[in-house]
């Protein structure tokens, strides 16, 4: 079955979570820090440009059935995700924090774990002590 594809006035679309990849919500700022870990590790990933303040991570298919990490959602089948058009790297929106590329969609989910893991460690320490 393809992909659902419902374009919108500013040339994003809703794309079916579970089909060809899965994704991954977390938190933007924890996010970011999990960009900057993985560095050239990091696949594609969509940051809302809302108030929902959240990016995507793009995993291989099947990682959402077992994924665990608090404060962060997991988004399989039954999910959906809004896609920029290509190379749309700045709000208002939906943009690109790190755009696709020829073999540039997917984040290995484990180095995922580990990334967030370390991004979110710091903060919730620091929150503890204060």
């Amino acid at each position: 079955m393809p992909s659902t594809q419902l374009p919108s006035a500013a040339g994003c679309v809703l794309q079916d979570a579970g089909l060809e990849w899965d994704a991954i919500r977390v938190p933007r700022q924890t996010g970011l820090a999990a960009v900057a870990v993985l560095g050239p590790q990091c696949g594609a990933v969509v940051e809302s440009g809302d108030s929902r303040s959240v990016v995507y991570f793009f995993v291989p298919r099947g990682t959402a059935s077992d994924w665990e990490l608090e404060n962060t959602k997991a988004l399989g089948r039954g999910s959906s995700v809004t896609i920029p058009p290509p190379r749309r790297t700045q709000g208002p929106g939906p943009h690109w924090r790190m755009c696709p590329g020829p073999h540039r969609l997917i984040t290995d989910a484990n180095a995922l774990h580990t990334a967030l893991t370390d991004a979110f460690g710091p903060r919730l320490g620091e929150e503890q002590a204060g």
